[in-house]
């Protein structure tokens, strides 16, 4: 299967549907409450994504697509927050519609020692009134005859209603686009006028009545639910086996997934929704749409919240033979959302740095001792201009392109970046690294941004030097030679 994700960035994508924000407190639990048998959580940072429909908006802007979103918030301060991270990610939020009295949603997520050990919610699932109602349907009817793909994103909170739902769809059929939902509830026929839903296997049971053991009764429940609701496509997720893909007088299709660590699927379905969205306003099938949802999907059940998938990512999962040495040089860009990730799942993240030109036996042993001192080695390498300043105008003799390749081959090495004159300590001071090694040829005073890490609690390791060996040794040993 060939996917031309760069067609993603022509696409306009309509998205209605309920609006969240999901806040993330992390700490520490190292005691139990005085005052009852709970944990006490110091919390050491927040962060606020959105969540919700917010999340598909979130997922179909890193991939490049113009975005509009129709919606319902509250007059607070959590409504001015949603709407500006959706400003900051260039999203058109003329539908965003405010409602005196109503909560924005919002959910607090409590995680220690990275597990979550507490959800606190915030919301109403009251029907949005009628007059709000028609502010909505104004709103996207004027943006609908300029997309391409309308998408609906029902998290059962009071907007995504079968009058919304049945004058969406009449507009969109007017103007010739499709409309595709992620669903919720057991009652699924207000979903009836929709050209495809996207519901899990939980899900798809609750709505039919069938108890889904096996292939025989997901296929049961699939082909009832085209019969209930009238749709022309269904696409159900089946978590770790994958998804299957219904259309009316036909065979359903099985579209396995790869095998991946899994740490958290929250959020899944909605970059299951913006990946079928993206693709089918592409120009591709919904056979093949869901074959690139489902590769999507199964990245973002190894981070941990609510998360997207990057060009980047995608672009290597889809190869046919995936190039692990490419995927691990990362760049500046990448580097802050990396390490944060990282850092999610408790990972005690190492850097070293140096020009690396020539490999040999010494770097291999300063690697391999780095990665002895936490779980991941992140190794940054200078870029060409910087090693001729440090080593000579004759150097380097190995480009910093190939020093990369070769250094990421290495399996001590998780990830490589690379770095120019007087930027090493920004990369410090992103990766905020547990340890900063170096070999014992320094001195710990002399370690560059030895100062940064301690600042942030890290520390610097200087990994024995035992061969008599550089790489200067072996070029001046080639010349004589």
């Amino acid at each position: 299967m060939h996917i031309d994700i760069s067609k993603f960035e022509n696409c306009h994508i309509l998205v209605v549907g309920d609006l969240m924000i999901d806040e993330y407190l992390w700490g520490n639990a190292d005691r139990i409450s005085p005052e009852a048998p709970v944990q006490i959580v110091l919390v050491e940072s927040e962060e606020y994504t959105l969540g919700g429909s917010g999340n598909v908006v979130n997922n179909l802007v890193a991939l490049g697509a113009q975005v509009s979103a129709v919606g319902v918030i509250g007059t607070g301060s959590n409504g001015k927050l949603l709407r500006g991270k959706l400003e900051q990610l260039g999203v058109d939020t003329q539908g965003i519609i405010e409602e005196p009295d109503r909560l924005t949603t919002k959910k607090t997520r409590i995680l220690a020692a990275h597990q979550q050990v507490l959800r606190i919610d915030r919301e109403t699932k009251r029907e949005i009134s009628d007059r709000t109602l028609e502010a909505v349907l104004r709103s996207a009817q004027k943006i609908i005859p300029d997309v391409d793909v309308v998408l609906i994103a029902d998290y059962g909170k009071g907007l995504v209603t079968q009058s919304l739902i049945s004058k969406l769809t009449e507009t969109a059929r007017n103007h010739g686009k499709l409309t595709i939902a992620d669903p919720v509830g057991l009652d699924f026929s207000k979903y009836s006028g929709i050209n495809a839903i996207t519901p899990n296997k939980k899900e798809a049971s609750w709505a039919t009545g069938v108890e889904i053991v096996d292939d025989a009764t997901l296929f049961d429940a699939g082909r009832r639910l085209l019969q209930t609701t009238g749709i022309d496509q269904l696409i159900i997720t089946c978590g770790k086996d994958g998804m299957v893909y219904f259309e009316p007088n036909a065979q359903p299709q099985k579209i396995p997934t790869k095998a991946r660590q899994v740490y958290d699927v929250s959020g899944a379905g909605d970059t299951v929704l913006a990946l079928i969205g993206l693709a089918i306003a592409s120009g591709y099938s919904f056979n093949e749409a869901a074959a690139v949802a489902n590769t999507a999907a199964g990245i973002v059940v190894g981070k941990v919240g609510t998360a997207t998938v990057s060009k980047k990512e995608l672009a290597a999962a889809l190869q046919p033979i995936p190039d692990e040495i490419a995927s691990k040089h990362i760049n500046f860009e990448e580097l802050s959302a990396l390490t944060r990730e990282l850092k999610k799942k408790g990972n005690r993240i190492v850097l070293t740095n140096g020009c690396f030109d020539l490999l040999h036996v010494g770097h291999v042993r300063l690697l391999s001792a780095s990665k002895q001192f936490g779980d991941i080695l992140i190794v940054a390498i200078d870029d060409d201009d910087s090693v001729r300043r440090l080593k000579g105008g004759d150097r380097p003799v190995i480009c910093v392109d190939e020093r990369v390749r070769i250094i990421s081959a290495l399996n001590s090495v998780d990830y490589v970046i690379v770095f120019s004159s007087g930027k090493l300590d920004q990369i410090i001071e992103t990766v905020r690294p547990d340890v900063l090694t170096k070999g014992s040829d320094y001195e710990s005073e002399q370690v560059y941004g030895r100062e940064i890490v301690e600042r942030h609690g890290g520390q610097v390791e200087l990994i024995p030097i035992t061969e008599n060996i550089s790489s200067t040794q072996i070029i001046n040993n080639i010349k004589k030679k």
